[in-house]
């Protein structure tokens, strides 16, 4: 059944292939259900309402992905998303929690009218195939980055902004300990690599002090989301700021989604040879009904997330992938205090050594045209450092847009490209 639903001979992969990089892909972005309910219950939200829904919307839009599009992509709120909906719409703004959701509400309703009509597919497809690899790349170096931050292997500094970190501490040598069970694992063909990694962490930081066990019992019944469940405020629905809250929410996510499903599937050779990803709509249906449905049970933005490439690389290809990621959330509705054991030290080195995978498709761009290789290297680079992989898309674009115009080459550029362009230098000023 599963062979035949999932098309696994097909796509040269197994159900223990496609579990493995399920469970894989959640251990890696598992700390979402701890992350998410503290920044959002900054703004007055139920804590534990909220890491029920974001548990929730995990499930519904990653369960779309793997029944619908069939594709191995997990999603979840997302970070930076949750952090603007707390810290500037309502810390910042002084807008309630309640209007924040509202926002939310309306930027999914609207992403199903544009991908129900296939704006949102034309975009994906209208990005040049240099451009995808070099997301896929951009991507790679931004999710090491993210993988050295959270375990404080690389630190903020007021000097250099960022630095090497402390490395007498316990984090850092669990995370290295990590990093080299896993290059030897994969050195030695092992299936299972990554997982195993974060397993062997895991265990390696409770002596240290860094996996911290959980007291009491593990199974645990699911909070309540009655206290944010469906809390709308309608009153400013037509303001300038609901106008500029839902604008950004838009973009980020538009991008954001858009750069994980064509980075993370060039990795996998997923894209087809005239630059389209199969079933990209029934994909950004899924983001789409995710963040609809999560707005309503009480959360933040639901989109694809970048662990999804740890999941690809062992293997993953097919929706069965994001099904099990979508049971491996379900359980953790019930058995969050053993999945949230895991301390960032130990998933760090499977983010750190994905990205390292990321950075193959590099290989297939050709770096002797300038007007293909410099918006290419500017897509790279600008992703970890402006730590936004929809910055990275917009620089990537608009130089590549200039430079085919300026050159004499303008017949190589599709309209959709220049339409966003115009777009993205009209949101650097309004």
């Amino acid at each position: 059944m599963l062979e035949k639903f999932f098309n696994l001979k097909a796509n040269k992969t197994t159900v223990r292939t496609e579990v493995i990089a399920g469970i894989t892909t959640f251990m890696t972005m598992a700390y979402i259900l701890a992350v998410n309910p503290d920044i959002l219950s900054a703004t007055g939200m139920d804590k534990s309402a909220v890491f029920t829904a974001t548990t929730l919307s995990a499930i519904v839009g990653t369960l779309v992905m793997a029944l619908w599009a069939r594709l191995p992509f997990a999603l979840a709120p997302g970070m930076g998303l949750n952090a603007f909906f707390a810290f500037t719409v309502v810390l910042g703004m002084g807008y309630s929690w309640q209007f924040a959701l509202t926002a939310v509400l309306l930027e999914g309703i609207i992403f199903l009218i544009l991908t129900a009509f296939n704006i949102r597919e034309v975009i994906v497809n209208a990005i040049p195939m240099n451009m995808k690899h070099a997301i896929s790349a951009g991507i790679g170096l931004f999710i090491a980055f993210i993988g050295m931050q959270n375990t404080g292997l690389i630190v903020n500094s007021d000097a250099t902004l960022v630095t090497l970190g402390d490395m007498s501490s316990h984090t850092v040598w669990i995370t290295l300990f990590g990093l080299v069970v896993i290059g030897v694992l994969l050195a030695l063909k092992v299936r299972g690599a990554l997982l195993i990694g974060i397993f062997a962490a895991t265990i390696a930081g409770i002596p240290l002090g860094v996996t911290h066990l959980p007291e009491g019992s593990w199974l645990t019944l699911p909070p309540s989301i009655e206290p944010i469940a469906f809390k709308f405020d309608f009153s400013n629905i037509f303001s300038v700021d609901m106008l500029i809250v839902l604008f950004t929410f838009l973009f980020v996510d538009m991008f954001d989604t858009v750069g994980t499903l064509i980075g993370v599937a060039s990795k996998a050779d997923m894209i087809r040879e005239d630059g389209t990803l199969p079933r990209a709509k029934q994909a950004l249906f899924a983001d789409a009904v995710g963040t609809t449905v999560g707005a309503m049970l009480g959360t933040s933005t639901v989109t694809t997330y970048v662990e999804s490439a740890s999941g690809v690389a062992e293997g993953g290809r097919t929706g069965l992938t994001a099904l099990t990621t979508t049971g491996m959330f379900f359980l953790a509705l019930f058995l969050s205090p053993l999945f949230l054991m895991v301390p960032a030290a130990a998933t760090a080195p499977a983010l750190i050594l994905v990205g390292s995978f990321m950075m193959s498709p590099i290989l297939k761009i050709n770096f002797d045209d300038y007007t293909e290789s410099i918006p290419v290297f500017l897509t790279i680079i600008m992703m970890p450092l402006a730590y936004s992989i929809a910055e990275g898309i917009v620089f990537g674009m608009l130089s590549y847009v200039a430079l085919k115009l300026l050159s004499g080459r303008g017949k190589e550029i599709s309209w959709i490209m220049i339409l966003l362009s115009i777009l993205f230098v009209l949101k650097f000023f309004f």
